[in-house]
């Protein structure tokens, strides 16, 4: 089929362009913002690309057109294909129809941990032999593509529960029928999507409502919003993880950077990575959990995950100035922040300093929904940065007069810059949050620092 994508260069959208690619399709696709990594990386492909909506584009009219969620009514290419019936579906029921209906599909939803969880359950696979399928939301550091067609039934999936199109409001991850569910935890966002809790859980239990009886649901110990999209019913089989659960994992060192696995009591295998922190241990451990339905030995999985290298931007070093070390994390919520935080304090130590430096960028925290949250977040820190953005109904002033350590803000990114490397010294870390580009912080600070 000629197939033409429009929003062609998200990371999901992206990742189906290069899958319809390796299925022999011939693909094209646009988007708004046209550039590298991902245009590059299509490129690669053969995938041609146009910048922009223009209606020149369909003509003469592809067979389908896959319509990426970013796309509203009022959009030039999504007019054009009602008015002239050009046959078109939404990414994730393309994904179903063309890629998944016959696979083992592993999912991993949740409010966090999704990308890092995935990478791990792929890259254990891979590992061990199985050569899975996946779509991921980054490129996992063991791979160099973010979507692959893989050469077995297995298939690992990023399953967000953000919309699908603006003609199906349904969460992406309902069409993705799943045999392995890992549900990593949930809590309230996409605020720009969802009223409350409780219409993200009624979405989780669609979710759940598709995975069949000999399929396995993951779910943590302690997470009281998941059981109770649980209690709406459920008929898989399910294992629990975290303590008092099926899976527990145990720290050996201080940071997490080594722990074990112990599988109702009895001690499974043994991680010894390079990541830190307990968030990316409970990802580890759902992982292990996940492979071990598909028949992978928790102990060959243990010893792959200590090959495992996280996808960029999570607690990614981006380099050393004058004995000052820049880290770039992707945290855009509260207890991602927390998390990330912690992790960061078990790798340095109690005496060192942490400058953090935020930037509230997710619709959800542009719409001031977790604000109250974001001072105790922070709260690991021995000073914090943040950065006002443009057009948001509140100030980030009154965070910064929430925090207990020093807290600065500024609306101008250069000269957030120069109030941290004033206030930086050699030894101390420096932490930059956000799920965007931040206007290039991070270099700017380096050379500053320099």
């Amino acid at each position: 089929m000629r197939i033409h994508i429009l929003g062609i260069c998200g990371t999901f959208m992206g990742g189906l362009a290069m899958l319809a690619r390796a299925l022999g399709h011939e693909v094209t696709g646009s988007d708004n913002n046209v550039y590298p990594p991902m245009s590059t990386l299509l490129e690669k492909q053969g995938i041609d690309l146009t910048e922009g909506y223009d209606v020149s584009q369909l003509d003469p009219a592809p067979d389908l057109v896959i319509v990426g969620n970013a796309m509203t009514r009022g959009n030039p290419c999504v007019e054009a294909v009602l008015e002239r019936n050009i046959p078109y579906l939404s990414g994730p029921q393309w994904l179903h129809d063309y890629v998944l209906r016959d696979r083992w599909v592993i999912a991993v939803a949740g409010t966090h941990g999704k990308t890092t969880t995935a990478g791990m359950t792929a890259w254990i696979l891979q590992a061990c032999g199985l050569e899975p399928g996946f779509v991921i939301g980054g490129v996992p550091g063991n791979f160099d593509v973010s979507a692959n067609l893989g050469k077995t039934p297995f298939f690992v999936i990023e399953a967000d529960e953000y919309d699908s199109a603006f003609f199906d409001k349904r969460s992406k991850f309902v069409h993705y029928a799943p045999r392995t569910l890992i549900l990593n935890n949930l809590e309230f966002d996409h605020a720009d999507i969802f009223d409350d809790l409780r219409a993200i859980q009624k979405q989780f239990h669609h979710l759940i409502r598709i995975v069949p009886g000999s399929g396995k649901i993951l779910f943590p110990e302690h997470d009281a919003n998941l059981k109770q999209v649980l209690a709406m019913g459920c008929w898989s089989e399910q294992e629990s993880v975290g303590d008092g659960g099926h899976w527990q994992a145990k720290k050996l060192k201080p940071d997490a950077s080594h722990w074990e696995v112990l599988f109702d009591g009895e001690r499974v295998a043994e991680v010894n990575w390079a990541l830190v922190g307990e968030h990316n241990m409970h990802n580890g451990l759902m992982a292990i959990a996940a492979a071990r339905h598909v028949g992978i030995k928790p102990e060959d999985a243990g010893k792959a995950l200590n090959d495992f290298i996280n996808a960029r931007r999570r607690l990614e070093l981006r380099g050393e100035s004058n004995g000052i070390q820049v880290y770039d994390d992707f945290a855009h919520h509260p207890t991602a922040i927390h998390a990330t935080l912690a992790a960061l304090r078990s790798k340095v130590g109690g005496r060192a300093r942490i400058l953090a430096v935020l930037e509230p960028r997710s619709n959800t925290m542009k719409m001031g929904i977790n604000k109250d949250d974001l001072a105790p977040s922070l709260g690991r820190a021995d000073e914090v940065f943040l950065l006002q953005p443009a057009h948001i109904p509140w100030q980030v002033a009154e965070v910064a007069d929430a925090c207990v350590q020093k807290a600065s803000w500024s609306a101008d990114v250069d000269t957030l810059v120069e109030m941290i490397a004033k206030s930086a010294q050699p030894g101390d870390t420096i932490l930059v949050m956000s799920n965007g580009g931040f206007g290039g912080i991070h270099q700017k600070l380096l050379d500053r620092l320099a």
